[in-house]
């Protein structure tokens, strides 16, 4: 009766340790994976889903990343500081530090940001952005070197730096609007033997072979100055304004010394090659369309590095969501392996199956390795995309953590392709830029053109010249003055004028290297216009790619969320028949693993999502209207409430060029 009673006892025991044991899994498995997961199971009866709200993070104050620190299109002025011009302007290095904003957000060691903050940071601090910078300004520096009347410098996206037409080939003038003030003084002091006999007070001295001529002594001071310019119309200036005063011993002049003093004003015309205000300055139009490439390249860095941003933020989100799903499979799989030991050693359950729960432990261990490691690269990636220097003892060790969840967004993209299509041409500014180069190319085929006429040149001359010798002198002037005074007196009553007018015309024959230089000109216009449709069509597949990216993540999201649920609810069913003796432990811990790989993939989805909504944005040039940024007029990157592109200035809406009217070249 002792052992039928104690078997009776024990088969109790089991009976009631089976339920209880349940309990304990149920409690373990449902409590462990699914607090950390981005998306909660949703409830039996769901409520009504809420209205689209906007995007997290979002500020109702574009911030604004900008290139017009410096100003260097405009030269120093000549007045008041007459120096100014001979003077190099000094550009300052970029810093190599930080932005101390990030400092202000470190606490304990630990970077919390939202996506907004990110985008910021990466503004701030890209290293991209900074070298992408100077491209505007070196635009900038081709716009002052095509106002001189030279040609501008490349920079990227720009396919003509400067006009290859050679105006007015064979015309020796001047061709920069950039005035030239040349004096010279010299000093001719000689002496020089004559064999003339009709020279007052020569002859010879001297008999046979003693027989000398003698020597003539000349001294000539001569002061010169000329003011030559050319001008935008093709007409050429000088102005000549010359003083000589001689005095030899012996002499057979009238005067002796004598001043003799001019002034001479030549113009000179294009008539043909050179002919007009377009063609002469195709320069400087050149340049001022390549400042605006200079600022769309510009933008689009800025796009490139806020999407870059985006996509590192919530690569790194999922990853540590990741390394917490995986985790809690791990301890899960030891509650599993350390019950079934435990069940080996009482005789209530088969080798095979320790061996089966072994196995799941190892590999939800290397999913969980595998997770860690992950997320240390992705940390690293967006620590170097949100500093400048990712070796900072300040920021090298710190745990950057996304405080944004990723959440299903309200649907951006264009009702259908066609209009996305039709938005990404108007937006995109890798396509706005042909705008400026076709403008470019066109204007250097009209160029060339005007370059094959004969060179055809009207010029005239008017000058007036004094001549005198030096008065007597007197205690206030002396003599040399005065007869400068006398000569001018003659110059200024037009005593002596001197009218002249010519056209000279130069007809080259065969013409071949301005023939050359055209059909170059026409042949980059025609590859920039195939470009550009290159370009479309790269256009066209990346906005028919990232939209349909962005429409199947969207129903990715949509099943996932529903498979989640699923599985929810077969887990849950799942324990309920084990705790009737329905079911067995392994088939809990299946439809457990089964429910955390559905977390999994429906947090995935969400971050594919988000990347994808990125990713179209991009594609369509809507990055930074999106994300609330403008390339403005900041100082240096730093984020500020100030936009240039569409920008405000006093409140109204203004462009490039008003902004940066009214300023010096290198000044702040």
């Amino acid at each position: 009766m002792t052992s039928q009673c104690r078997t009776q006892a024990a088969s109790g025991a089991t009976v009631l340790a089976r339920p209880l044991l349940a309990l304990i899994l149920a409690a373990t498995l449902v409590g462990g994976p699914v607090s950390p997961a981005y998306a909660q199971a949703a409830p039996q009866n769901p409520p009504p889903a809420p209205a689209p709200q906007a995007a997290p993070s979002a500020v109702t104050t574009p911030i604004s990343v900008g290139t017009a620190k410096y100003h260097f299109s405009r030269a120093p002025r000549p007045f008041p500081n007459l120096f100014a011009p001979y003077r190099a302007i000094k550009v300052p290095p970029s810093p190599m530090v930080n932005s101390p904003r990030i400092e202000q957000l470190i606490h304990d060691n630990k970077l919390e940001i939202s996506l907004q903050d990110a985008v910021e940071l990466a503004l701030e601090n890209s290293v991209d952005i900074a070298v992408r910078r100077y491209y505007p300004w070196i635009a900038d520096v081709g716009i002052l070197k095509a106002s001189s009347g030279f040609s501008g410098y490349g920079i990227p996206g720009a396919a003509i730096a400067g006009s290859s037409a050679s105006l007015n080939p064979f015309a020796f003038i001047i061709t920069q609007y950039d005035p030239l003030l040349t004096s010279s003084v010299s000093v001719d002091d000689r002496t020089q033997p004559i064999n003339n006999p009709f020279i007052s007070g020569t002859g010879a001295t001297g008999a046979g072979a003693a027989l000398r001529a003698t020597p003539d002594f000349i001294h000539t001071d001569t002061f010169n100055t000329q003011y030559s310019q050319y001008f935008p119309t093709g007409t050429s200036m000088t102005v000549t304004y010359d003083n000589t005063r001689s005095s030899s011993d012996p002499t057979a002049n009238f005067f002796n010394p004598y001043v003799q003093s001019s002034i001479f004003v030549s113009f000179s015309q294009n008539l043909l090659s050179g002919f007009g205000l377009t063609v002469n300055r195709r320069n400087i139009i050149i340049a001022n369309n390549n400042r605006k490439i200079a600022d769309l390249d510009f933008a689009q860095q800025a796009i490139t590095t806020v999407t870059n941003t985006i996509t590192a933020y919530w690569e790194l989100a999922y990853a540590r969501e990741n390394v917490k799903v995986q985790q809690q499979a791990v301890a899960v799989s030891e509650k599993l392996y350390s019950d079934n030991k435990k069940q080996l050693e009482i005789g209530t359950m088969a080798p095979l199956d320790v061996t089966r729960a072994e196995s799941e432990l190892a590999t939800n261990q290397l999913n969980f390795i595998v997770a860690q490691t992950v997320q240390l690269t992705d940390e690293q990636t967006l620590k170097n995309a949100i500093t400048r220097n990712p070796l900072d003892p300040k920021v090298v060790n710190i745990e950057i953590i996304p405080t944004d969840k990723p959440t299903a967004p309200a649907q951006t993209e264009a009702p259908s392709f066609e209009e996305a299509l039709k938005e990404a041409y108007g937006k995109r500014p890798d396509l706005l830029e042909q705008v400026y180069n076709l403008r470019n190319a066109a204007l250097d085929v009209k160029a060339t053109h005007n370059a094959l006429l004969p060179t055809a040149t009207l010029s005239a001359q008017y000058g007036t010249v004094g001549l005198a010798g030096n008065s007597k002198p007197t205690p206030t002037m002396p003599a040399t003055y005065a007869g400068f005074i006398d000569a001018m007196r003659d110059v200024f009553h037009n005593d002596f004028p001197d009218y002249a007018a010519q056209i000279s015309i130069t007809i080259p024959i065969r013409n071949r290297s301005l023939q050359a230089d055209n059909q170059r000109a026409q042949l980059v216009q025609r590859q920039i216009e195939m470009e550009v449709q290159q370009l479309k069509n790269a256009a066209l597949l990346d906005v028919r790619n990232t939209y349909i990216a962005l429409e199947q993540d969207r129903a990715r999201v949509q099943a996932a969320s529903k498979a989640s649920e699923l599985q929810r609810q077969t887990f849950e069913a799942e324990q309920k028949r084990y705790a009737l003796g329905a079911s067995t432990v392994y088939q809990v811990i299946l439809t457990q693993r089964d429910f955390i790989t559905a977390q999994g993939t429906e947090l995935r989805a969400l971050a594919d999502l988000l990347e994808a909504r990125a990713n179209y944005e991009r594609a369509v040039g809507r990055t930074l209207e999106a994300n609330h940024v403008t390339v403005a007029d900041a100082e240096g990157g730093k984020i500020e409430g100030q936009t240039l592109i569409p920008g405000t200035l006093h409140g109204q809406v203004v462009g490039v060029d008003k902004l940066f009217s009214g300023t010096n070249a290198g000044q702040k």
